[in-house]
């Protein structure tokens, strides 16, 4: 007796990390009652537990289809607290004066390539716009690829990158010119005609967002692919500017609020619709 609670034990552990180590991929209960050598009505008994295991450890719930072509679904998912620590301390950090750089620029390269500090604002991301069902991540190159790419696996979905110029490797492709709201010069970005089938839903992702002419000269390029721009999520935007961002229907994670390179202060503070009720 105490040998098939064992067994079933490491059963349990093991259908756990199969199902987690593929977010939102449908796996049929066939695949894994073969897989695990058991009878698909043990591995329904076992889903109930892990059901109930995810939601008291806040690390995401289980979707199951039923019928012959149906499954077990692993969504990842953040609970309303973690999320609110995690942008705490993540604010606290870009608030350090030592991030301050020549040229009064605010350093984040080495937090937006962690992907310990990553992971979580992609699962915030994908709480947040899953239920506008995107089809495909797009961003813009370079920094704020990362963070588009763990958004993109928290939705299980594709990730679309924009580029500064053209690419020869890229094949035929869409050019625009903008005016880039942080340095004032005309920039072009582009994008394969292969990346995106008309009709495709997209949501946005990018690392800053000073004036927003980088957002709208993004949903403008997608409206010469035809596609739907559902969402646009960027980690930190700035209130320094009193000019009015060239986008209204964003979400942001962070906000700068005070920024003097002279004396060293920096505040960035979570944005409050973000941390409410923790």
């Amino acid at each position: 007796m105490a040998a098939d609670k064992v067994k079933r034990a490491e059963r349990m552990v093991a259908l756990t990390q199969v199902l987690m180590a593929k977010p939102n991929v449908l796996i049929p209960l066939t695949t894994l009652a073969e897989r695990f050598g058991t009878a698909k009505s043990t591995i329904s008994e076992d889903l109930l537990s892990v059901r109930e295991s995810l939601r008291l450890s806040y690390q995401g719930r289980l979707e199951t289809l039923p019928g012959a072509a149906g499954g077990v679904r692993y969504v990842p998912e953040i609970s309303e607290r973690e999320a609110g620590l995690v942008l705490h301390e993540l604010a606290l950090k870009l608030s350090s004066p030592e991030r301050i750089v020549a040229g009064a620029f605010l350093y984040m390269t080495d937090l937006l390539f962690d992907p310990a500090v990553l992971r979580p604002l992609g699962l915030i991301f994908a709480g947040a716009f899953r239920q506008h069902k995107p089809d495909a991540i797009v961003t813009v190159e370079t920094k704020g690829i990362p963070l588009a790419l763990v958004t993109a696996e928290a939705l299980g979905l594709p990730m679309v990158v924009v580029r500064h110029g053209n690419k020869v490797t890229e094949g035929s492709s869409v050019s625009i010119n903008y005016l880039s709201g942080s340095s004032g010069r005309i920039q072009t970005m582009s994008l394969s005609r292969r990346a995106l089938d008309p009709g495709t839903k997209v949501l946005l992702i990018d690392d800053f967002m000073k004036a927003g002419s980088t957002a709208r000269a993004l949903i403008n390029l997608m409206a010469e692919f035809e596609a739907t721009v559902v969402g646009i999520g960027v980690l930190m935007e700035t209130a320094l500017t009193r000019e009015p961002k060239l986008v209204e229907d964003y979400l942001a994670l962070l906000r700068l609020e005070e920024f003097d390179p002279v004396s060293g202060i920096t505040v960035v503070r979570p944005v409050p619709s973000q941390v409410e009720g923790q």
